[in-house]
């Protein structure tokens, strides 16, 4: 009989023979049948009857991922890429019961495990290569039987457009190396969009003066990236912002006749030198961008109104100020023949003003935390008849490590209630606000985006957590997922804090400064609680190496340990640091006691010595700063690393100075000295 296994709604799968839990597939297909086990002990070779160019492409894909299983020979089980209207797709077809139906034309793909075949068929380059990706889940992890299992799956999208958003404008820039190893990952998970976002970091050679050197695409990066994604069926999409989020092209005097404000972030609607400057832009993207799409942002434009357009705005309101601009990029830019994307800030900021915008446009309502009432900021955009993507995000910004807790919740609700609202796509975002954002911290937040989006519904969050670390890292042993919930409690926990400061600023934070003290009340009862999560997120990611060599994404799995290493040691600094003022508080008490000078001398020497506790924090921030400087330049270039490395630097300094003060105090101490106060050390008072 044929077991029913809970997945994500509107989803069927099924298994017989084998355990449920090792059907691990990330989208969830439509449909999906499974029934015992299918012997590979010869290896996998692929066949293109049809010697489709871009089948051939996605048979190479294949090929890539059973490499491990042998070399092909005729005594392999063989996976058969078939066109539809081929004879051999429409004998496939027939052969097999299976059917192809209208809304599977354009992505969707059958695939068919049998004993003696396998067999991935659809009517698009497309559906086979999203069939291929969906093999590829099936193999064997290391460790296990070679066999996979047997049954037919047909799968196609709820969502037309599934998109990542890549900040690469707020400090790190990834190389195009990096570049082509998001875009492989991204389409193994069916996502069909990058989208890059600049604010000065993509080169113009007519307006090079913003575009920093090192840190910026140039048109060559541009060409070979556009290139190299066509393959996967990925298409580049720039987000380049034309009104606001633009301080860092207006700060420059050269632009002062564009700026609403001096040296401001929102360029001036009704200054000439604007719009030549979205022309500018935009007309050497869509050269080299062949997307039918160009972002043109617009989202965040709190400083209009306040500058040049100041009396305008009074005079007839932010929404037709902002909307009447829209429309002249809009109209200055239509003989590119783009559809403009632009952020949907919008529909909340004035709804009435939406129906004034041109009906071909593309509203990006987005939100980044909330997990319902998504339906007010996608309803002003659909009643005025203008197609919507959603935004969700990954919750990454200004934390040590992505949190989870925020970022699921709000791509399952926002993706859910904007596909129930005839949205057309999902762009999941990621933020690097505080400039030290690593994108191989981000992987778990944005595929569950690239999942939901794929998957019809509302997408079942335990199902993709189940799934993660098998088909993402190849991880059987559970401890990769298990590392993950850690860090998720670890989040959970500093959460519970209930401060103003997120967890960079805590990383930063001086623990014996006015606000370090007032966070510590809060923080220190929560320390272990926060350290021991960390502490097993490492032990198990680094059991999970050890169990196998194999593992995949290993940079993802260093990034991981980092971000743990950074919440252990923001609970590491203020557990240490308030044992510190409580042991000095103790040794001032009884320094005149000359029965307890030995104690006094250990309570010093445990503050600071070649084992005290200003050492380990020094020493903590140096490893730590090593380990993210290999991680950033793992993905990176090295353009803003400097800007990171000195806040490491300015701790080490810290912990140096006071270990050398405290070295003073107690070479005093030797002396006969009393010990000074512990303000005059910068340290707290302890009662």
């Amino acid at each position: 009989m044929l077991r029913r296994i809970t997945a994500a709604a509107g989803v069927l799968l099924f298994a017989q023979g084998i355990v449920a839990a090792e059907v691990h597939l990330l989208p969830q297909p439509r449909e999906a049948h499974f029934s015992g086990e299918v012997a590979i002990p010869a290896g996998i070779r692929v066949e293109v009857p049809g010697r489709d160019a871009e089948d051939e492409f996605a048979a190479h894909d294949l090929e890539e991922a059973v490499m491990s299983f042998g070399a092909k020979s005729d005594a392999s089980y063989p996976v058969i890429l078939l066109r539809a209207d081929s004879a051999d797709g429409k004998a496939a077809l027939a052969a097999d019961h299976v059917s192809l139906s209208p809304e599977m034309a354009e992505e969707g793909y059958a695939l068919v495990v049998g004993p003696a075949q396998a067999q991935v068929i659809a009517e698009s380059a497309k559906g086979i290569f999203y069939g291929v990706q969906t093999f590829k889940q099936l193999l064997p992890l290391a460790g296990q039987k070679a066999e996979i299992p047997a049954g037919t799956v047909r799968d196609w999208p709820a969502m037309k457009y599934r998109a990542i958003d890549d900040d690469l404008s707020r400090g790190p820039f990834p190389t195009l190396e990096f570049q082509k190893h998001q875009v492989r990952v991204f389409a193994s998970f069916k996502v069909n969009i990058y989208s890059p976002y600049f604010e000065h970091t993509l080169q113009y050679p007519n307006q090079p003066l913003a575009a920093i050197p090192g840190s910026a695409m140039t048109p060559a990066d541009v060409a070979e990236l556009v290139r190299y994604a066509s393959q996967y069926h990925v298409t580049i999409l720039p987000e380049q912002e034309a009104f606001g989020h633009l301080h860092h092209v207006l700060k420059y005097d050269l632009y002062a006749d564009a700026a609403e404000t001096p040296h401001g972030q929102v360029l001036a609607p009704g200054q000439p030198q604007s719009l030549e400057l979205i022309q500018d832009w935009f007309g050497q993207i869509a050269k080299e961008f062949p997307s039918p799409f160009m972002h043109i942002g617009a989202d965040e434009t709190d400083d209009l109104g306040r500058g040049r357009t100041k009396d305008a705005v009074k005079q007839r309101g932010y929404g037709p100020v902002y909307v009447e601009f829209l429309t002249r990029i809009h109209d200055a830019l239509a003989p590119l023949h783009k559809r403009l994307v632009f952020w949907g800030d919008i529909g909340g900021a004035d709804p009435a003003a939406v129906s004034k915008l041109p009906k071909d446009m593309i509203a990006v309502p987005w939100n980044y935390g909330d997990t319902k009432g998504f339906d007010k900021m996608i309803e002003p955009f659909a009643k005025a008849g203008i197609e919507t993507w959603v935004a969700p995000g990954d919750a990454n910004w200004s934390l040590v490590y992505p949190d989870a807790n925020v970022a699921f919740g709000n791509i399952q609700g926002f993706i859910r209630d904007g596909q129930r609202l005839g949205s057309t796509g999902a762009l999941t975002t990621v933020w690097n606000d505080d400039g030290e954002g690593l994108f191989n911290q981000d992987w778990y937040g944005v595929l569950f985006g690239a999942v939901a989006a794929w998957q019809p519904g509302e997408s079942s969050i335990p199902a993709y957590q189940a799934a993660f670390g098998p088909v993402f890292h190849g991880d059987g042993s559970g401890k990769i997922n298990a590392a993950e919930e850690e860090l998720m409690l670890a989040n959970q926990t500093l959460g519970r804090v209930k401060t103003d400061f997120n967890s960079d600023d805590l990383f930063w934070l001086d623990p014996w400064s006015a606000e370090g003290q007032a966070v510590g009340v809060k923080l220190i009862p929560l320390a272990e609680e926060l350290r021991l999560h960390a502490e097993k997120a490492i032990v198990l990611v680094e059991q999970a190496r050890a169990g196998n060599s194999q593992l995949r994404e290993a940079a993802a799995l260093d990034a991981m340990d980092l971000g743990a290493r950074r919440l252990d040691l923001i609970g590491m600094k203020w557990e240490l640091s308030n044992e510190m003022a409580r042991a000095y508080a103790r040794a001032i008490t009884g320094q005149h006691d000359k029965d307890q000078q030995s104690e006094i001398y250990g309570l010093l020497y445990g503050i600071s010595s070649n084992n005290g506790n200003m050492q380990d924090l020094q020493n903590a921030y140096s490893a730590t700063r090593d380990e993210y400087a290999r991680v950033w330049l793992g993905e990176n270039r090295p353009y803003w690393l400097g800007n990171v490395l000195a806040r490491y630097d300015l701790q080490i300094q810290k912990w140096q100075q006071r270990g050398w003060r405290f070295d003073e105090v107690i070479r005093g101490f030797d002396g006969k000295k009393d010990l000074p106060t512990a303000e005059s050390l910068g340290m707290p008072a302890v009662n």
